[in-house]
């Protein structure tokens, strides 16, 4: 059984931070590293302790780069990169105009074939190990997407929209055909290799009653699957919703009474929340996913991070591409800072780097697989440089801390600081 040991800094959180200078929330090794084998992370600390415990490992030095767990992204849609930057007023607008014609071209599975190898060589080019996704209605994206993840043995979350009014004609099934491919797409893909299904009503606008109904039958009958939908996105939307569905109180309260809330279950957007809203995604233990690039973009709302934390709602960030104008977490955490300063919070750059890591992977239940680096976790690494651009060179000359160095990768960073990822301990980029 071969091992090799990637020698550098190393930076894995065991916790939450409460404030900037929390040093028991992570572990930090200045002349770190992590020793692979099969996948897995098997010793990790500082370097020499390493090597003399494998001292048989090959060697790849990454220093003075920082070893941190991959970032991981719980709201995307793979069949939308030819959306981003699409022009529009708000979201419903950009649905119509763009984003529900581009998804029709998902029923030859050819196209989802040439989307899905660009897609991951994005994610990995930006650090991003595993992400939850939204497919096109038509099986044949999901099959594209989840045949594409199997070959890079990637960690990943996704499934077939459902869809069944509020839509074009090509993009719509019907609640039996909904239930019907979803459960076969179950049956084939979910828990072969890394992959895992997630249950996904688009939202509740472009679902009838039936629709949503039999949504939950499938994650009854599925338990160890996800369910990842829309919540309250935008104020037309939420005011469509509840046209739509008069006989429920707000817009939560649909997909309460059709069973959909629980631990593994991903509510995009979730900005404009009331206060039982909240209370009822805490109860059920639900996850809201903000989007801040594409809340933005579409001028959607401001996700205010702490009143939803006082409400004990668990939380996630994700870039919702392609609402969302960026793959890259950094990027997407440049502008959630920029939300919660708007909103008067501050988002200290320590609580930014454990939430794109070990915070969404808690969000999607995975701490014990992905999200940190600890022995027995997947080797899904990212090696971060700090000086990746002349910008961030000339200012890395006068840091002196590691959260400083954190906050400089979050601002200024980009794809270009992603100098290497690791896959179950094989180099991809």
């Amino acid at each position: 059984m071969s091992v090799k040991i990637l020698r550098s800094r190393v930076l894995s959180f065991i916790s939450e931070p409460q404030n900037i200078d929390d040093e028991q929330s992570y572990k930090y090794f200045e002349h770190g590293a992590l020793a692979i084998s099969d996948g897995k992370i098997i010793d990790v600390g500082d370097f020499e302790n390493v090597k003399k415990q494998n001292s048989k490992a090959q060697i790849i030095d990454h220093r003075p780069r920082l070893l941190m767990a991959g970032f991981i992204d719980p709201h995307i849609h793979f069949v939308q990169m030819q959306v981003v930057a699409s022009y529009a007023a708000n979201l419903l607008e950009w649905l119509n105009k763009y984003t529900f014609v581009e998804e029709q071209k998902f029923a030859a599975l050819e196209h989802g074939e040439m989307i899905a190898k660009a897609f991951f060589d994005e994610l990995i080019n930006h650090g991003t190990t595993t992400a939850s996704a939204f497919c096109s209605v038509h099986s044949n994206s999901v099959e594209a997407y989840f045949t594409e993840a199997e070959k890079r043995n990637m960690l990943m979350i996704g499934g077939k929209a459902m869809m069944d009014r509020g839509c074009p004609k090509a993009l719509q099934d019907n609640a039996q055909q909904s239930y019907d491919e979803s459960k076969a797409l179950i049956e084939k893909w979910h828990g072969v290799g890394r992959i895992k299904y997630a249950i996904t009503p688009r939202f509740a606008i472009t679902s009838t009653p039936e629709q949503l109904e039999l949504a939950g039958v499938l994650l009854k009958e599925n338990e160890t699957c996800y369910l990842q939908t829309h919540l309250s996105e935008n104020k037309d939307e939420i005011a469509l919703t509840q046209q739509l569905y008069p006989m429920h109180k707000d817009y939560l309260s649909i997909y309460q009474h059709y069973g959909l809330l629980g631990k593994k279950s991903l509510f995009g957007h979730s900005i404009h929340l009331s206060d039982d809203e909240k209370s009822m995604m805490e109860q059920s233990n639900s996850v809201a996913v903000s989007c801040p690039t594409s809340n933005l973009f579409l001028g959607s709302g401001l996700f205010d991070l702490e009143q939803m934390n006082k409400a004990g709602v668990r939380c996630a960030v994700a870039t919702d591409i392609g609402g969302g104008t960026s793959y890259s977490m950094l990027k997407t955490f440049d502008e959630f800072y920029k939300v919660q300063q708007l909103n008067g919070n501050r988002l200290n750059p320590l609580k930014s780097f454990y939430m794109m890591t070990l915070g969404n992977a808690k969000a999607l239940s995975l701490e014990k697989n992905i999200g940190n680096l600890e022995v027995g976790t997947d080797a899904d690494i990212v090696v971060l440089n700090s000086k990746a651009t002349s910008a961030m060179a000339l200012r890395a000359k006068v840091i002196s801390c590691l959260s400083e160095e954190l906050f400089l990768l979050q601002t200024l960073g980009d794809d270009r600081a992603i100098e290497q990822v690791y896959i179950a301990g094989v180099a991809m980029k």
